[in-house]
Order: structure tokens, then C-alpha cells, then sequence
């Protein structure tokens, strides 16, 4: 039940970190905080196309957002 990762409609990734993760992940190539309604969001990133070229790109941010959804209490 708890969100990890997903396409964007805009290109590249969303996903879930750990929010006290959130700045230091930010600052990593083509990775920036994921803003809803204005508002940055602490423990959500988008990661742009051009950071998921290749296999290894892709399964790291993916890793890291399956990663967190999995420390999270299941949904009831």
C-alpha cells in the first residue's frame, strides 16, 4: 500500500525517500525536490530523464524509493 515510485507525466521520476534524506538527495544530478501546489514537499523527489539513461540510473532511484516504502507501517 504505500507509494514508492512511479512515471511521471512529465517526465522521469517521482518517488519516496526518507525525508531526512530529502536535501542530500536533492542536490544530486538532475534530482530536485518534488513541489505540489508551490509547496516543496520533504520526502518526495522528481528525477529528471536525463538522471535515468541507463539501467544503473534507474534502479538506484528506484531501489531507494522501494527501499523507504518498505520501512513504512503497511496501510490498513
Amino acid at each position: 500500500g504505500n507509494m514508492s515510485v512511479s512515471a511521471s507525466g512529465q517526465g522521469g521520476l517521482l518517488l519516496r525517500v526518507d525525508p531526512d534524506q530529502t536535501e542530500r538527495l536533492a542536490g544530486e544530478p538532475h534530482a530536485r525536490r518534488f513541489e505540489m501546489r508551490g509547496r516543496e514537499m520533504d520526502g518526495w523527489l522528481r528525477v529528471d530523464a536525463e538522471g535515468l539513461e541507463t539501467k544503473r540510473e534507474l534502479e538506484r532511484w528506484v531501489r531507494l524509493g522501494i527501499s523507504y516504502a518498505k520501512s513504512l507501517p503497511p496501510k490498513g
